[in-house]
């Protein structure tokens, strides 16, 4: 068995909707969650847990990368469908170029998903944590910033991409 989860082959997943797919994972990872921060405290296995996420969505994202044949702002801006899916986020653009994406959601059924089974904390680790990260193995030029999130309580998130001119 791999003993790190870079070592996992590709990610397929998502063709069942990351909605879903999160949904999953949280009925899986909360209660092993609780359990391991009983035994072992809950700084460090909540720390823990949010360090291999972020490992995850940067080797997602660079999964990505090779799917979308290519890694600019063009294709990333593409990819949106697969967290979209099922309506899962409803979004306004506010920006599209070469060098900035940028987009607000209004509504996010992740928030909605992870408040109906009470794990608004878990949620943003496993969901909201994956944004700026995911995007660092997709491009590590992209910059990300979002300074609000309706799992933390906003109206809307507000997400920009940019990537600098070289």
């Amino acid at each position: 068995m791999a003993d790190n989860t870079t070592d996992l082959p590709p990610d397929t997943l998502n063709d069942i909707g990351v909605l879903k797919r999160r949904e999953i994972e949280a009925r899986i990872v909360a209660p092993l969650l609780e359990r391991f921060a009983a035994e072992f405290g809950s700084d460090r296995v909540y720390g823990l847990a949010r360090e291999v996420v972020v490992e995850v969505a940067q080797s997602q994202g660079a999964e990505l990368a090779a799917q979308m044949g290519g890694n600019d702002l063009v294709q990333f801006a593409n990819s949106m469908g697969n967290w979209s899916k099922g309506g899962a986020l409803e979004t306004e653009l506010v920006e599209q170029t070469d060098e900035t994406f940028a987009f607000n959601v209004t509504r996010c059924k992740y928030a909605e998903m992870y408040r109906s089974l009470g794990l608004e904390d878990l949620g943003a680790t496993l969901s909201c944590n994956r944004d700026g990260t995911m995007v660092q193995g997709f491009n590590s030029n992209i910059e990300f910033t979002r300074t609000q999130t309706i799992m933390g309580g906003a109206s809307h998130c507000d997400f920009v991409y940019r990537l600098p001119k070289s």
